[in-house]
C-alpha cells in the first residue's frame, strides 16, 4: 500500500455547496480523512473572469496542498470548467477531480433517448461546461441547459421543501419537460443534471414535479464515485481503521460557514471545528 494512503483528501469550493459533494464522499469513504476549504470571503465565483477564477482555484489549492494532501477535489461547478487545466499543471503529483466530467459522464450513461436537460446558475449554463463535457462523450446528444438561480438562494435558506421549492421547480422545470406544443413535436429529455452543488438539497422538491421516468444525475454523487474510483485505482484508499476526520477552513466568517454548512451537510458544524484561514 502507498504510504500516502494515510493523507486526507482536499477539497474546495467557492462557499458552503461543495458540502453536498463531501457528504456523498463520506458516506462512500467513510474511513477517509477530508479537509474542507470555503472561500467564503471571494464569492460567488460565478460572477467572476476565468482567469480571477483560476487565480483563486490555484490559491484554495495551494493552501490545501500545504497541508499534506492526496487528491483534490474541486467541488464547485465554475472552478471546475475554467480550472482544472491550470490546477494539474500547478501541482502535477496530485489527482485533480472536478465535478462536471463526472457529472457529464453520467448523465450520458443514464440516457437512453441522448437528450439531457441540465440546471445550474446562470454563469454556468452561459459558460457551457457541462455542454461541452456532454458533446465530447456523446457529439449528437440534444442539451437543454436552464439557469435556475433562486434554487441556490432556497437552498442556503434551507427552504428545501413544501410549496415554495416545489411551486419554484415546477416555474423552471415545465419549460423543460412541458413544453407549449408548437408546429414540431420536441425530444422531451430524458435525463436531468444538477450541475450545481446548492441542487443536491433541492432533490425532493425536483423529483416531486417530474415524471418518475425521468432520471435525475446528482453531480456530488457522481463525484464521489470518481473519487472512490480513482483513489481505487492508484491505491491511495485508507486502510478501515474507524471513521475519518473532517477539518473545516474558511475565508470568512466561521459562525456563518458552521451555521449554513450544517444545513448543506446534514450533520451538525459547530463554530469552533472551522479555522479562519487568509488566502
Amino acid at each position: 500500500m502507498d504510504t500516502r494512503a494515510h493523507l486526507p483528501i482536499g477539497m474546495f469550493d467557492s462557499g458552503v455547496g461543495g458540502l453536498t459533494v463531501l457528504k456523498a464522499l463520506k458516506e462512500r469513504l467513510p474511513c477517509e480523512d477530508v479537509i474542507y476549504l470555503g472561500d467564503t470571503a471571494r464569492l460567488p465565483y460565478g460572477s467572476k473572469s476565468p482567469q480571477t477564477v483560476g487565480r483563486y482555484a490555484v490559491q484554495c489549492a495551494a493552501e490545501l496542498v500545504r497541508r499534506d494532501i492526496k487528491l483534490l477535489v474541486v467541488a464547485c461547478n465554475t472552478a471546475s470548467a475554467v480550472a482544472i487545466g491550470p490546477l494539474r499543471e500547478a501541482y502535477p503529483g496530485i489527482p485533480v477531480i472536478g465535478v462536471v466530467e463526472p457529472g457529464a459522464q453520467a448523465a450520458c450513461r443514464a440516457s437512453l433517448n441522448n437528450a439531457i436537460a441540465i440546471i445550474a446558475t446562470e454563469s454556468t449554463i452561459a459558460g457551457g461546461a457541462y455542454q461541452r463535457a456532454i458533446h465530447a462523450i456523446a457529439p449528437k446528444a440534444r442539451i437543454i441547459g436552464h439557469p435556475c438561480p433562486l434554487f441556490v438562494a432556497l437552498a442556503e435558506e434551507g427552504w428545501t421543501e413544501g410549496d415554495v421549492p416545489e411551486a419554484v421547480a415546477t416555474k423552471y422545470l415545465t419549460a423543460i419537460f412541458n413544453p407549449a406544443s408548437g408546429t414540431e413535436s420536441p425530444l422531451i429529455p430524458d435525463t436531468l443534471v444538477l450541475g450545481c452543488t446548492h441542487f443536491p438539497l433541492l432533490a425532493p422538491a425536483i423529483r416531486s414535479v417530474l415524471s418518475p421516468s425521468i432520471r435525475i444525475v446528482d453531480s456530488a454523487a457522481t463525484t464521489a464515485d470518481t473519487v472512490q474510483a480513482e483513489l481505487e485505482r492508484l491505491t491511495l484508499l485508507r486502510p478501515n481503521h474507524g471513521c475519518g476526520e473532517t477539518r473545516y477552513l474558511t475565508t470568512d466568517d466561521a459562525a456563518r460557514f458552521a451555521r449554513t454548512g450544517t444545513r448543506f451537510l446534514g450533520t451538525p458544524i459547530t463554530e469552533h471545528e472551522v479555522e479562519l484561514v487568509d488566502l
